[in-house]
């Protein structure tokens, strides 16, 4: 079938074989669909040839863009290859040799095959075999001679065609046609400096950018095109070749092919990038190590010295009007630091590069921006552990790739950060929101690093909370504070809460952050509470405090008061980190009585806080009114007939509740009545704020960029997702997906496996190559808009079936849309070789002057191959007519002649 060298499937069936004490290698190669239909047939006729012998002059698969070496010289479907076993010695002896070629003589002539076997002779890397065909009263010998240069009288087809007529020795006359086929194979080079489609460029941030867009590939992956031109069906006679003139012209050749060959090591950016990236991931330096001890020891102070971060956080400052904040004052005020005592041309980053750096990371310095519409439009930060593709982590990540990459490597990276981590703690001292973080508790699907991020935020936000409450009740000293009834939303003034006088008469300033005994808890409900009967006219009843809304038209078990649902504290918002920490504590406390106990303190710190307040809100209750509430299950109701027979609803805890020490019940009793204004925090937003600084601070660059590593992956597959949507390449499509669910599983774990990191990242940059290749071929048979628009589909066909098959052909050869072209860029590659004038220089007259213009067209072809085949009795006038075959390679430096004469053996 014609094409099926190609479309078929190749199998090889290998063993190792011993000959005395010498070990071969012996391996079967076979097109699967087509030897496996003729395995069925039964012993070969005698009159009929061996099918390697009618494979030697069948034209339908000649020059087979990917098969073995011997199906191409010989045009076999099936044969069997002995070479020296691993660590052997190459077999180079003329002796060895015959001794090797009529012991497989002997073997084909016993056990009667009629596969072609060779024997793999001189050194591997000239190819070198010598084999035999056996068939009934008829043999083929396949002989290959290979030299380092052409000899000049066999540089051309007259030449090959005399030596084929000696080595045949037919006496006939006329001799019978020998039927030939040529192609010429033509290499562009350097191609890729035409038609680029776009240019890397070179700073990518910028204010006004939403989204980084500096991963754009190189489009250096396609280093040559291959165009072969073919000659398939000539004659002797037809075609003139000779030491003097040639017919051969590339252009009128009817048949074109192309294949195009990917550079060894493209530069490609995105994989450069995440290359780069990885081995900062991998380095071991200290920030001290990176900037050297002068450049980081301020810095080393102001982090390392928490006590004194802590009193200077504390201590009472004036919150910076939004109208104030400046991009200027605000770059200033978070780099004073680490400028003090550094000259300017000292720092590692240019301070352009990091001021439009630090800008990109926080574009909200000029206005505040709600950072609770952040909303992704992927989830694949799900399934990658990483940070959504708009949040700060995942912009920090591409700018420390970026700085990494290419201002300063390693270096960069810690001045980056230094710098980073003083414009967090800017914001927490100010009061300002770090801007690209969804709200809320940290989201434990994200990354450490994003959690830690938004834990920052949490900090912030209480704090926020607490000052307002302080210039709330600074503006109001004069004012006596009533508590007023009615009801609000629970989240808009966190905190005013605080703004009623406690209890016990104390002023805001009593309850100071120092001071942990209490602690004015973030909720605005204390200036409207239920109204309640004046604490000072009566003394006997307890004064409710912390109420928020009476809950259900519920009544307290013990009374006619309705049953309010108190202000609580809301839970302290965890790291995966600090839940991993608890949980080990928790665990090592161990299954004592005593340690039991313990754990269940350290688990019910929430439920006591919720019980202090329930009973500050509802003086008189019991254990029973708060379960009724807190935990509906736990409290079972059922009907029942009373003494006087009326039906009544009589209600008890769940059995669980009555299990002797239940923590539920020990709880009840040690909680005190406190409105949550007035416990102890659950959450020290002012401790955990400086944790997560100190945190920070401490990582070294390797560890920033080993936290970063799932959104630099994550950034990596989305840019090939986008990319790969432009050019629509139904393999690199499918291979994407198998990549996240591959990237899911080595970013999840706790300990990274940094190999199979280091290949899957590989991975990447095979689909870039892919994508890269597409777009540059594109470019380069792209038909411009004066052109006719018919082509433009036939292009399009031609440049998608070069990304997926070996070779394509070239409809309409150098005439076509295509070939025009590949003609056109030889052209100018000639000129550019030979410094002549491009097309594009030479004006609209004088396109494409072909062979007129003193410059060839075409380079001399890189590689030439010529098969001449005919059929003629041999050895005798009267023996029978056999298949011969010569395949001839003429390159630069390598000449080959790869022979298949046949013979009849029954008369000779």
């Amino acid at each position: 079938n014609s094409g099926s060298y190609t479309s078929g499937t190749w199998c090889e069936k290998s063993q190792d074989i011993n000959f005395a004490d010498f070990k071969f290698y012996i391996t079967h190669h076979f097109l699967k669909d087509e030897c496996e239909q003729d395995e069925g047939t039964d012993t070969p006729k005698e009159d009929v040839l061996p099918l390697a012998m009618q494979d030697l002059l069948c034209m339908n698969n000649d020059f087979p863009p990917r098969a073995h070496c011997l199906v191409r010289w010989y045009g076999l479907r099936e044969f069997v290859v002995i070479s020296p076993g691993t660590n052997c010695e190459a077999i180079i002896s003329e002796s060895k040799c015959n001794l090797l070629l009529s012991s497989v003589s002997i073997s084909l002539a016993n056990c009667g095959s009629q596969v072609p076997m060779f024997v793999q002779i001189q050194q591997k890397w000239r190819r070198m075999y010598a084999g035999e065909c056996q068939g009934s009263g008829v043999r083929t010998d396949f002989e290959i001679v290979q030299l380092r240069k052409v000899p000049s009288q066999y540089n051309h087809l007259s030449g090959l065609l005399d030596i084929f007529k000696s080595k045949i020795g037919c006496t006939l006359f006329p001799l019978p046609p020998v039927n030939i086929a040529i192609r010429f194979t033509y290499i562009l080079q350097d191609w890729q400096q035409y038609s680029w489609p776009q240019q890397p460029p070179d700073i990518p941030i910028t204010s006004e950018q939403s989204k980084v867009t500096y991963f754009v590939s190189a489009f250096g992956c396609c280093s040559e095109l291959h165009l072969a031109t073919t000659w398939p069906y000539l004659t002797e006679g037809i075609v003139v070749d000779n030491d003097v003139y040639s017919d051969l012209d590339p252009l009128q050749a009817p048949h074109w092919s192309v294949r195009v060959k990917t550079a060894e090591n493209p530069q490609c950016l995105l994989g450069d990038f995440l290359t780069e990236f990885f081995k900062l991931c991998c380095k071991k330096e200290s920030t001290e190590e990176v900037l050297g001890r002068g450049l980081s020891e301020e810095e080393g102070k102001e982090n390392s010295d928490i006590s004194s971060a802590l009193s200077k956080l504390t201590e009472p400052t004036a919150t910076v009007p939004i109208t104030k904040l400046s991009v200027s004052n605000m770059v200033h005020t978070a780099r004073k630091h680490i400028r003090r005592h550094r000259r300017i041309d000292e720092s590692p980053l240019n301070t352009d590069v990091l001021n439009s750096v630090l800008l990109y990371l926080f574009p909200d310095a000029a206005v505040e921006k709600s950072s609770e519409n952040i909303k992704s439009k992927t989830n694949l930060f799900l399934q990658l552990k990483s940070a959504p593709s708009d949040s700060l982590t995942y912009r920090l990540a591409l700018c420390v790739c970026l700085v990494n990459y290419n201002y300063g490597g390693p270096r960069a990276v810690a001045h980056l950060w230094q710098e980073f981590v003083l414009e967090l703690r800017y914001r927490l001292e100010n009061n300002y929101l770090i801007y690209g973080l969804a709200g809320g508790p940290p989201d434990l699907r994200c990354c450490l690093l994003h959690q830690k991020l938004q834990m920052l935020n949490c900090c912030i936000e209480r704090k926020r909370a607490r000052d307002e409450v302080r210039k709330t009740l600074d503006s109001s000293k004069d004012r006596e504070r009533r508590v007023s009834g009615g009801s609000q939303n629970s989240r808009q003034a966190p905190e005013s809460a605080a703004s009623t006088t406690t209890s016990q008469g104390k002023s805001w300033d009593s309850w100071s952050d120092s001071e942990d005994e209490f602690f004015e808890c973030l909720s605005d409900q204390g200036e409207i509470e239920a109204p309640q009967t004046d604490g000072g006219k009566d003394v006997s009843k307890s004064k409710a405090e912390g109420r928020l809304h009476p809950y259900n038209n519920m009544t307290l078990l013990n009374s006619t008061e309705p049953l309010y649902v108190p202000v609580t504290q809301e839970p302290a918002p965890m790291t995966e980190d600090l839940l991993e920490e608890q949980s080990e504590v928790l665990a090592k406390l161990g299954t004592s009585a005593e340690g039991t106990h313990l754990r269940a303190r350290m688990q019910s710190a929430c439920l006591l806080s919720d019980m202090e307040s329930f009973k500050a809100a509802n003086p008189g209750c019991v254990l029973e009114d708060f379960v009724r509430w807190y935990s509906p299950r736990d409290y079972v109701e059922e009907e029942v007939v009373d003494e006087k027979g009326n039906t009544v609803v009589k209600g008890e805890l769940s059995p669980r509740m009555k299990i002797p020490g239940n923590m539920w019940v020990e709880a009840w009793e040690t909680a005190r009545v406190t409105p949550a204004r007035r416990q102890r925090r659950l959450f020290d937003d002012t401790k955990e704020a400086e944790k997560v600084l100190h945190y920070l601070a401490m990582q070294k660059p390797a560890d920033v960029a080993c936290h970063l590593l799932p959104c630099m992956i994550h950034a990596a597959i989305l840019k090939l997702k986008e990319e790969e949507s432009v050019e629509d390449i139904p393999s690199v499509k499918k291979n994407i997906q198998q990549t996240i669910s591959q990237a899911s599983k080595l970013l999840h774990p706790p300990n990274r496996d940094y190999k199979k990191l280091e290949d899957f990242i590989n991975q990447l940059m095979v689909m870039e190559i892919a994508i890269t290749r597409a777009r540059s071929l594109k470019a380069k048979f792209s038909v411009s808009e004066d052109e006719k628009g018919e082509d433009t589909d036939e292009l399009e066909k031609f440049v998608s079936s070069l990304l997926e098959e070996p070779e394509v052909a070239v409809i309409g050869a150098g005439q076509g849309p295509a070939g025009s072209i590949i003609h056109r860029l030889f052209i100018n590659s000639q000129r550019a070789a030979l410094l002549a004038p491009m097309d594009e220089d030479l004006g609209p007259d004088r396109k494409l002057p072909g062979r007129s213009s003193k410059v060839a067209d075409f380079p001399p072809p890189a590689g030439r191959e010529i098969l001449l085949r005919t059929c003629v009795p041999r050895p005798a006038p009267y023996s029978k007519a056999l298949p011969q075959r010569l395949f001839c390679v003429m390159m630069r430096d390598e000449f080959r002649l790869a022979g298949a004469f046949s013979t009849d053996t029954s008369f000779f």
